[in-house]
């Protein structure tokens, strides 16, 4: 029998808060982290909303006692400052930090780095080791090399599912027996080329997301980093740290319906959610909340609707929200940012508010739960869906 993988820790950093209890705070008090753009010089500053952490990386890196010239970029800044406090809340000794296993995710890279000095690189030899950074593999080996991390270390890249695929992951090697206790989640940071990129796809917004509402317009690019501490829970009561969930279903599935949208049925996040309810043995009636992807784009929200009707059935699907109008969204951290707020939900049952929703999509009668709200959870599903229809769902369940 595999064993039980237990949530132990937890990290984050956002656009909300720079720490768990900060993330918390905002998520309860309807405090959006959507803004303007301030730390990247762009021709689209003032026509959209992103969801940024107000601190350069000269600030990040005094935060973490490192020299801003060393190459760090900021997308291994911010994994850093959310992977230590993972590492304090697991209570993890110090001695025995570079045994554990890392999976990270990303999308973005080093990529604000890279694109800062493009143009001065042929010039300029001593601005050279930033080409370095530029992939995700060395961001992944920058982080783990400031924990001296030494076991197993690797990346994952599955555009907005990364994070959930990295957890998945890490599951399997623990189920196994090829890991004890292990990293996972993933971090992205702001960069022009993202911002260009979903500008140039026409899906960003010029105002704060609404997401499932009928006058969705885009969404808002974000930054974040938050990360996990996985472990069997024998080793977890072995060294009598607090359990704070059980990961108990999972699913991953592709319908590669098209590059970037989802299919009109949501067949992926139809089977990603269906194969986490099997792996899990719950019933859909079982699940209290569901986290779900709600990206405010047209072609996302009303494909992600159907899914859950699909799974649910029309009058009984479970209270559900959309966090990325708190967040943004935050590409390849998406999925771990919003796993962090389902073990929330399931530690303090609450259910998080869908910002900025007004009305009803013409094509659905299911609403997503605008206001906090507290009632009994057990169960939180959470979504994550990305480009080429890779589709994956996570089960939270109480210890």
């Amino acid at each position: 029998m595999p064993p039980k993988v237990v949530i132990t820790g937890m990290g984050i950093v956002s656009s909300i808060g720079m720490s768990v209890e900060e993330n918390f705070h905002s998520l309860t008090n309807y405090k959006s982290g959507i803004s303007t753009i301030e730390n990247i010089d762009t021709l689209h500053k003032n026509n959209i909303k992103v969801g940024e952490i107000k601190l350069t990386n000269r600030q990040l890196a005094q935060k973490l006692g490192v020299a801003e010239n060393n190459a760090y970029s900021r997308t291994s800044l911010l994994g850093i400052l959310a992977i230590k406090e993972a590492l304090k809340q697991a209570q993890i000794p110090e001695k025995e930090i570079p045994n554990l296993g890392f999976i990270n995710a990303s999308s973005v890279g080093g990529m604000d780095m890279t694109e800062r000095y493009f143009y001065q690189y042929e010039n300029d030899p001593s601005i050279r080791r930033y080409i370095t950074t530029h992939n995700i593999g060395e961001v992944t080996h920058q982080i783990a090399d400031y924990f001296s991390l030494k076991s197993i270390v690797t990346g994952v890249s599955t555009a907005c599912s990364s994070s959930a695929n990295a957890i998945i992951i890490a599951l399997n090697l623990i189920r196994t027996g090829r890991a004890k206790c292990l990293i996972a989640g993933g971090v992205d940071s702001l960069s022009k080329f993202t911002i260009n990129g979903f500008n140039s796809l026409m899906i960003l917004s010029d105002s704060a997301c609404k997401p499932f509402d009928s006058q969705r317009k885009g969404l808002n690019l974000g930054e974040a980093g938050a990360f996990l501490m996985l472990e069997t829970e024998e080793n977890a009561r072995k060294h009598n740290r607090t359990i704070l969930a059980e990961i108990s279903g999972w699913g991953n599935a592709n319908d590669a319906y098209h590059q970037t949208a989802s299919s009109e049925n949501g067949e992926g996040a139809f089977l990603a959610m269906q194969k986490a309810l099997q792996v899990a043995e719950l019933h859909p009636t079982d699940i209290d909340y569901v986290n779900a992807h709600g990206t405010a784009t047209l072609n996302n929200d009303l494909s992600e609707s159907k899914a859950l009707i699909r799974i649910f059935g029309e009058s009984q699907t479970p209270d559900f929200s959309s966090t990325k109008a708190f967040t943004g969204h935050t590409l390849a951290a998406a999925s771990s940012v919003e796993a962090v707020f389902s073990v929330l939900a399931l530690q303090h049952e609450v259910i998080f508010p869908n910002l900025n929703y007004d009305s009803s999509m013409e094509e659905v009668s299911i609403r997503p739960q605008t206001r906090v709200k507290h009632k009994k959870i057990k169960h939180v599903l959470s979504n994550s869906f990305g480009f080429g229809g890779n589709c994956s769902t996570l089960i939270f369940s109480k210890p």
